[in-house]
């Protein structure tokens, strides 16, 4: 259902099953998947938006990025299935960099969010209230983010990290850990997340062992990856080869 005060550009697709509130603008090169529902006065071009996903009032979807380089390539945003942006989501298109900004499956962008330009965001991660992300961040699946916090340019945030409302964070922030502070720094393993994942207990054991080895043990860092490499586990693997890939530095707990 397309409410009659809604403006559509002709060359947007508007699948069956969606509905368009009045008084939204749907801009070009712009994809509606079924089962979507878009409330009134929102602003969407230059997207994909995937299937069952709720876009909600005064949201911005797929306008210029801010960023003083961009000279109007055709870029665009990619909206993953099932996720919802609530009130006032800013959530701009890519750049020339990396032509995309991309939210996964069953994600959630609570009100006021920014997520800017050439973003990568995972399945089932949640962004708090007024949170905002530079350009080029990248927040791997289920992290949570809760409200008002700031991510500086290129920063990482791995795998159901928890990060403190308030926090600034200006380095990466390993998986499944949690975090806070400005400058943020670890707190400690998210253990409400890993439990809500159904992750083993004994899977959790060994996060918890290679949390000690890489932060609380006198090892420097190159030396207590070497030690976790013959780990067997998965999610001690996900831990070193995000330290490894890391570009900016990682976040580590603060000093006692």
């Amino acid at each position: 259902m397309i409410h009659q005060t809604a403006i559509i550009d002709k060359g947007a697709v508007i699948e069956e099953n969606s509905e368009i509130g009045p008084y939204t603008v749907i801009g070009p090169d712009t994809v509606i998947k079924s089962g979507t529902k878009i409330h009134g006065q929102s602003v969407i071009e230059y997207a994909e938006i995937g299937n069952n996903c709720e876009i909600f009032n005064f949201s911005s979807v797929g306008k210029r990025p801010h960023d003083l380089k961009y000279r109007g390539e055709k870029t665009k945003v990619i909206v993953g299935d099932g996720t919802t942006i609530r009130e006032c989501v800013t959530l701009n298109r890519g750049t020339a960099a990396a032509g995309q900004t991309i939210i996964g499956i069953n994600c959630l962008l609570m009100s006021c969010a920014h997520i800017a330009h050439d973003c990568i965001i995972g399945d089932g991660v949640i962004i708090g209230y007024s949170t905002g992300l530079a350009g080029h961040v990248q927040v791997d699946d289920y992290a949570v983010l809760s409200a008002s916090i700031g991510v500086h340019q290129f920063c990482k945030i791995g795998k159901s990290a928890m990060i403190g409302a308030g926090s600034m964070i200006n380095m990466d922030i390993v998986p499944y850990v949690t975090a806070q502070g400005d400058r943020a720094v670890l707190a400690g393993l998210n253990l409400i997340g890993l439990k809500r994942q159904k992750i083993k207990l004994s899977e959790i054991e060994d996060i918890r062992s290679a949390y000690r080895i890489l932060f609380m043990s006198k090892l420097m860092l190159k030396d207590a990856i070497a030690e976790l490499e013959d780990s067997m586990s998965p999610y001690v693997k996900d831990i070193t080869t995000f330290i490894k890939n890391s570009q900016r530095g990682i976040a580590r707990p603060r000093p006692k």
